[in-house]
């Protein structure tokens, strides 16, 4: 029965950092041009995530983008800088992201 709870309990603390990162992402309005697992306005986050998995400054670039914005890597839609995000969420928004399979 402990056993039990004890994965439980882990099985939960894993959930609750996805799901509060991903609530991040839609109150910065980062949801309206992408999803987890498909392609939207801009890559799905399981895309970008499976380009950049051998980058070790993957999540530093991604948070750059994040607050700068981008243009050319997904095709011709530029992605705007978000002026909504401060460099800790931008790093926080990019390691959840590189953490989607």
């Amino acid at each position: 029965m402990k056993r039990s709870l004890a994965v439980l309990a882990l099985t939960l603390s894993a959930a609750v950092p996805a799901m509060a990162d991903q609530a991040l992402a839609t109150a910065k309005n980062c949801m309206a041009c992408h999803a987890v697992d498909k392609k939207l306005v801009g890559p799905a986050y399981k895309d970008v995530a499976a380009k950049y998995k051998a980058d070790k400054g993957a999540v530093d670039m991604l948070a750059a983008k994040i607050i700068k914005g981008g243009a050319g890597v997904w095709g011709p839609v530029p992605m705007p800088p978000n002026a909504q995000v401060n460099e800790a969420e931008a790093k926080k928004l990019a390691a959840w992201v590189m953490a989607q399979k």
